[in-house]
């Protein structure tokens, strides 16, 4: 017996079935290409908050996946054995103009309040981070302690891998049995636009690459738009573009180059450090900017769990917590902006 299909092994397809199968669900998870074969096997893993200001369902919800992400990657990693290189040692991001200080001085008031002391978000003299902190026009940085690094290809690994000892295997066919998400990424979305005659999704493509750097345990660093996330086994990874329109969704190109050249400007340290992997992908992104969660458009009685551009590995905690309460319990607790109605 099957209690729940799950149509995808991306990030919100695994972490779906493996709280599924914590409360007790029989589950099979289903993926012609296998596990994080599309955007979820990137390299950057930046797990990092909205700005705390003009305060919605979103940003609560992604607050609260956030500060659920720690015990979540714990079991993860202490049933399967593998590890997602999950930890939150915050990020800094040098604070470029007097306006942007400016900004960055009510966001620490209105954190306080809205991140109920679970995390800071701190204006702090450069001088006092030391040299990790890359050089900043006004002298400041803004330090948040609520942001994360992990390695995403590495994190599905420690899925697959804990959902295997659960007695979850990923399989590239089989049947639908018990109640079925569509976790099935820029797929999903076409299948939806192709049906309805109009655009509920799309992707766009990101590149990021790879540098063999051990900067050691420090925050991840957000500069002149570019991420530089540190990762436990030695390297760095720097990203990424956003591009609507491309013509190989997984050629990298001078896109690429320009974000490494933009990193090792905000960061000296990292030049002539060795790029080990470039890599491009397509993430799925829903018309509305939110993840796309709740009851299929056109599978009846059916879910969907789709939509996760750039805050997908963020998200994952709740979006699994609140589908499984939906397909487990049929309890819904899902915030209106996130049901597929906002993007049709």
């Amino acid at each position: 017996m099957v209690d729940v299909t799950v149509r995808g092994a991306g990030i919100f397809g695994l972490s779906i079935a493996w709280t599924c199968a914590r409360r007790g669900a029989k589950v099979q998870v289903v993926d012609p290409f296998g596990a994080g074969s599309g955007s979820s096997g990137g390299l950057v893993g930046a797990l990092a908050p909205h700005v705390p200001e003009n305060w919605n369902a979103k940003k609560a919800f992604q607050f609260d996946s956030l500060i659920m992400a720690e015990p979540f990657w714990k079991g993860v990693e202490e049933i399967g054995g593998v590890s997602a290189g999950y930890a939150r040692l915050g990020r800094l991001q040098p604070v470029p103009d007097p306006r942007t200080l400016e900004l960055a001085h009510a966001r620490a008031d209105t954190a306080a309040e809205l991140w109920q002391g679970k995390a800071e978000w701190r204006v702090v003299e450069t001088e006092q981070l030391g040299s990790w902190c890359p050089p900043s026009p006004t002298g400041y940085a803004i330090h948040d302690t609520l942001s994360a690094r992990m390695h995403p290809r590495r994190a599905c690994a420690a899925l697959v891998s804990a959902l295997a000892v659960m007695g979850v295997d990923v399989v590239a066919e089989a049947p639908d049995r018990g109640q079925v998400v569509h976790a099935t990424g820029l797929a999903g979305l076409q299948e939806l636009n192709d049906a309805l005659g109009k655009v509920v999704g799309n992707g766009v493509k990101g590149q990021a690459a790879l540098l063999r750097f051990d900067a050691g345990e420090v925050p991840q660093l957000f500069a002149d738009t570019v991420h530089i996330v540190p990762h436990a086994d030695g390297t760095l990874a720097i990203g990424s573009t956003s591009e609507r329109e491309y013509d190989d969704p997984t050629s990298t190109d001078a896109a690429l180059e320009e974000v490494l050249e933009r990193a090792t400007r905000a960061v000296p340290v990292l030049h002539g450090a060795e790029v080990i992997e470039r890599w491009a992908g397509v993430r799925p992104r829903s018309k509305s900017r939110a993840p796309m969660l709740g009851a299929h458009p056109l599978h009846k009685g059916q879910f969907i769990a789709n939509g996760g551009f750039k805050i997908g590995f963020g998200m994952a905690p709740k979006v699994a917590a609140v589908m499984a309460d939906l397909i487990l319990d049929d309890r819904d607790t899902i915030p209106d902006d996130f049901r597929p109605q906002a993007s049709l």
